[in-house]
């Protein structure tokens, strides 16, 4: 159990998709920024967001990467946090680092707002992807010209495959 005296909540929104990496044990290293908006604002009345980057541990047990597996980017969430202080050496030099480990994570928005908004990623990346594919050259023409090159190159060398 945390101490309640040491934990936060912020709500933001992700800036990315999570990113899960693999611990030998089987467990699951997860790591997330998301903005967060200030208490305020500024003198021409905009709200500045900080990118706050957080991780999360799951346990070997837990199948996939539990509540992580359900959140993207752009999805509004409320995250309780303890704050961490990792000291470690570094070529010599003693470093204090701050990590904000999630304790807990709050979906505050509906499924059908998430997976809308993931859809339409998704259909942005595949209308790109056929665009480029639309602007390549074809791999037939690609080789044919690669062939008459080839053969223009033989034609120009002095000694040619017939010694």
């Amino acid at each position: 159990m945390s101490n309640p005296n040491s934990t936060a909540t912020v709500i933001g929104r992700l800036a990315n998709d999570p990113k899960v990496f693999e611990n030998k044990d089987g467990s699951k290293k997860v790591m997330l920024t998301a903005y967060v908006d200030r208490g305020y604002t500024d003198a021409q009345g905009n709200r500045i967001s900080d990118a706050l980057p957080f991780e999360a541990f799951v346990r070997a047990q837990t199948p996939g990467t539990g509540p992580f597996a359900h959140v993207h980017k752009g999805d509004l969430v409320a995250l309780s946090y303890e704050p961490r202080m990792n000291r470690y050496t570094k070529n010599g030099v003693e470093v204090f680092e701050i990590k904000l480990e999630i304790q807990n994570i709050s979906f505050l928005e509906s499924r059908a707002t998430t997976q809308a908004r993931l859809a339409e990623r998704v259909t942005k990346a595949e209308t790109q992807n056929q665009s480029l594919q639309a602007q390549a050259p074809t791999p037939v023409a690609a080789a044919a010209s690669a062939v008459a090159h080839a053969s223009v190159v033989d034609e120009q060398l002095p000694f040619s495959g017939n010694v």
